[in-house]
């Protein structure tokens, strides 16, 4: 077997630190843009923040075919270095802006941090033995958390800068430190790491010829999914705290982080598992668990009242008082014998029930209560099997805020698993085309990361239903796992043999 080198580890170093800080910077509108209208720097509408918030990961995402052939090219050292000192121009430029052209322009602009990704995989897995290369693309994939690292200390870097929000300008700074640590560490991988590029030249028209293949399109479909989701969760997670469960902003930030920190860090395992399982059992053992948790989460967090079990009198008379403990009805021949029917009041419903009650403690199952509701008047005269009181059932789901976030948790480091899973498969079937394999299938994985948040919204906007967003991520994933297991029934009728080292087609 093929030994790795102490060079080999030091690229894979400096390739992650690359892609973490890019990462960092391709994702800190999120939190710039939001600390900058909430405190009335700038009065935008929910929608252009929107394209603020969108359009940086829609370039990265378009830009990392390119990327990736450039970097099978000229060598992924080159090309993560020119990576870094464009986007750190930008970047630093923003921290001028006073308009919203200019920070629209500017945030397209700095988007191009995004497409790092491809140029990483393609430096990587050159200095990686075959059967080694899922477990160095998942170390390097770890790299996501720099999305978590903004989402967990830019917001207090912005607090200290403005002086506890007294000094709003001091965050022009915060795009400047962006900038300047996008250069220092391109000029460490300039000093430390050595170019390298596949050992055969190859043709633009070469190049891209694996784009005619549908297995690397259906691959882009296990991406847009494990990385889409992750990217459009980033962002969806914050808003949905907040209005579904009535956190605050920065309480909605550190949950968010809880899902963004480990679907990152867990790529690494997901390279190991798949170096040594395969990235086909890997990928089936994701896709299932993610839609077991995302069938889990469908239903909402929701209050319904249907009609309920009601009181009938058991014989005739004359109705001789209501009270809230019950209704008395009086025998008309005698007028001595009573009958006394107890209410349900659902006092405690009262006190538990309520989607908009933030203290309900912890009610894991669905909860009812029964509600009657007299519908007779004192002096009214009865039959038997006359409705005396109506009955209304209350059943509230609280959707635990607790068991929901582990939910999400689950599901968040699954993404990351099956994430350096699908990367795998490119570099077992395409080990001298991975950067321009990678970079199509990074571009639908960023591509999802895009219109998420958007379907999700409009969503949203038609039905009003928070969790509309895990259908739409439970029909991908369902369409992901069938189209694989399809191909691979039909790869086995046929007996093709797959590629060594990975049991998928």
């Amino acid at each position: 077997m093929e030994r790795t080198t102490g060079s080999a580890h030091r690229m894979l170093l400096l390739s992650t630190l690359a892609f973490t800080v890019c990462i960092a910077a391709w994702l800190i509108n999120g939190v710039l843009v939001t600390y900058l209208t909430n405190n009335g720097v700038f009065t935008w509408t929910p929608v252009q923040s929107g394209w603020l918030l969108g359009m940086p990961v829609l370039v990265g995402s378009v830009l990392r075919l390119p990327v990736g052939i450039l970097s099978d090219k000229y060598g992924g050292k080159r090309v993560m270095i020119t990576v870094l000192l464009i986007s750190a121009l930008p970047l630093y430029l923003l921290s001028l802006a006073d308009s919203y052209g200019a920070f629209l322009g500017l945030s397209i602009a700095f988007g191009l941090a995004g497409s790092i990704f491809t140029a990483g995989v393609a430096y990587v897995v050159l200095w990686y033995p075959k059967a080694r290369q899922g477990t160095a693309l998942g170390i390097f994939a770890a790299g996501n958390a720099g999305a978590a690292l903004t989402t967990l200390f830019a917001p207090r870097l912005l607090t200290w800068l403005t002086d506890n929000n007294t000094a709003l300008e001091g965050w022009r700074t915060l795009p400047k430190l962006y900038a300047g640590l996008l250069v220092l560490v391109a000029i460490t991988v300039l000093l430390f790491a050595r170019n390298k590029v596949p050992a055969a030249a190859k043709s633009l028209s070469q190049r891209i010829r694996p784009l005619k293949a549908v297995r690397v399109w259906r691959f882009g479909l296990y991406y847009f999914f494990m990385y889409g989701s992750f990217v459009a969760l980033s962002q969806w997670l914050i808003p949905y705290y907040v209005n579904v469960y009535s956190l605050s902003i920065v309480a909605a930030g550190m949950m968010t982080t809880a899902f963004n920190l480990p679907a990152g860090l867990l790529r690494i395992a997901g390279g190991m598992l798949s170096d040594r399982y395969g990235a086909r059992i890997v990928l089936y053992w994701v896709f299932g668990v993610c839609l077991v948790g995302l069938l889990f989460l469908l239903p909402p967090r929701v209050e319904l009242q249907t009609p309920g079990r009601g009181i009938l009198a058991t014989g005739p008379g004359i109705v001789e008082s209501i009270t809230t403990g019950g209704i008395t009805v009086v025998n008309e021949a005698d007028n001595q014998d009573r009958v006394v029917y107890a209410l349900m009041t659902a006092e405690e419903m009262d006190i538990r029930f309520g989607i908009h009650r933030n203290e309900e403690g912890f009610l894991p199952m669905p909860s009812t209560s029964v509600r009657q509701q007299p519908q007779v008047h004192v002096g009214d005269r009865v039959g038997k099997g006359d409705l005396l009181a109506k009955g209304t059932t209350h059943i509230y789901f609280q959707a635990n805020r607790w068991i929901f976030t582990a939910l999400v948790f689950l599901i968040g480091a699954m993404m990351g698993i099956g994430g350096a899973a699908v990367y795998k498969h490119i570099s077992t079937y395409y080990p001298e085309e991975v950067g321009t394999v990678g970079g199509i299938v990074g571009v639908l994985g960023g591509l999802g990361g895009f219109f998420g948040p958007i379907l999700f919204g409009y969503l949203l906007d038609a039905t009003g239903v928070w969790t509309t967003c895990w259908a739409v991520l439970f029909m991908v994933a369902l369409i992901a796992l069938v189209w694989m297991r399809s191909t691979i029934g039909r790869m086995q009728r046929s007996q093709t043999p797959a590629p060594h080292g990975s049991p998928a087609p």
